[in-house]
């Protein structure tokens, strides 16, 4: 091989690690956020959620963690929800006000940001509970906001992403799956 083309491998080489160790921004409407790389040691991502953390285990929360923060957050937001539920998108966590500098939430998580409301009308984590049939989407979605929101606890999930709106920095998403 002839050393131009060693050159280009090289600066190849050199761009995808540049690219790959720096935050990715992704499209958002007519806003850039950048990606958080939003994980579980429970479960893989598309991966199915061990009934420990669903209505027919112990059914707490997962434990979460991301990395990959964007300059300026001030505090995060979750929304945890289930597009297939049969009367439309079902509830299952609102969690926000997390401080800034919390990177994860163990697994039954308490005490750390405010909880909203969830489906069943009550505050707190409620883990996959879906009919029996085809396994359904559980969707955890992690927000980087540049500031707190200052909601009450119990506040809904169509309030929290009103409060959200123009102050998302990044954004995570974390799909596991569960059916009976």
């Amino acid at each position: 091989m002839n050393r131009p083309c060693l050159l280009w491998i090289g600066l190849g080489v050199i761009f995808l690690w540049i690219v790959g160790c720096t935050p990715v921004p992704v499209e958002e409407g007519d806003e850039q956020m950048v990606r958080i790389d939003l994980t579980s040691p429970a479960f893989e991502a598309q991966g199915m959620i061990p009934e420990q953390y669903t209505c027919d285990g112990r059914d707490i929360s997962p434990e979460l963690n991301w990395t990959v923060v964007p300059s300026g957050t001030r505090s995060f937001a979750l929304i945890v929800d289930d597009p297939d539920a049969p009367a439309g998108t079902w509830v299952h966590w609102v969690l926000f006000d997390i401080p800034a500098e919390v990177r994860s939430l163990p697994a039954g998580v308490r005490g750390v940001g405010v909880e909203g409301r969830n489906g069943w009308r009550s505050t707190g984590y409620g883990g996959p509970c879906p009919p029996p049939g085809e396994p359904h989407r559980y969707f955890f979605k992690l927000y980087a906001l540049d500031g707190m929101l200052e909601l009450p606890s119990g506040a809904s999930k169509a309030e929290v992403e009103r409060a959200m709106q123009g102050r998302i920095l990044g954004q995570g998403e974390l799909v596991g799956l569960y059916g009976r």
